[in-house]
Parts: structure tokens; C-alpha cells; sequence
């Protein structure tokens, strides 16, 4: 019962993540480890992400 709880939860912890652009944040970095490059701070890529998409609307009513 107990590993079950634990499933779940850790399901709607990678769902909040996942839908809040969270697990951006984390892709990137670990992309830039891997490549051996220095990633953007977390603000200056939050900076970026949002200039990016405000600048390439995709199908979105606003």
C-alpha cells in the first residue's frame, strides 16, 4: 500500500513538473553538462524561454 502511495506521488510530482515547464529547466542544464558547456543562470533562461515564446506565437488563442 505504502510503495503505492509513494508511485502516485511521485507521478503527480513528474506531471507538475512536466506541466509547469519545470522539467525545462532541468533538461537544460543537464544537457549543458553533458556537452561540457556553461548553462544560463535559471533567470536568463526563463528570460530567454519567455522572449522565445513571445516572439514565436504557436497556436494559442492570446
Amino acid at each position: 500500500m505504502r510503495s503505492a502511495v509513494i508511485r502516485a506521488g511521485r507521478g503527480i510530482l513528474w506531471y507538475l513538473r512536466e506541466a509547469t515547464g519545470e522539467a525545462k529547466w532541468h533538461e537544460y542544464a543537464d544537457r549543458c553538462r553533458r556537452q561540457g558547456v556553461v548553462p544560463l543562470s535559471r533567470r536568463e533562461f526563463e528570460r530567454h524561454r519567455a522572449d522565445h515564446n513571445e516572439h514565436n506565437p504557436q497556436s494559442r488563442c492570446c
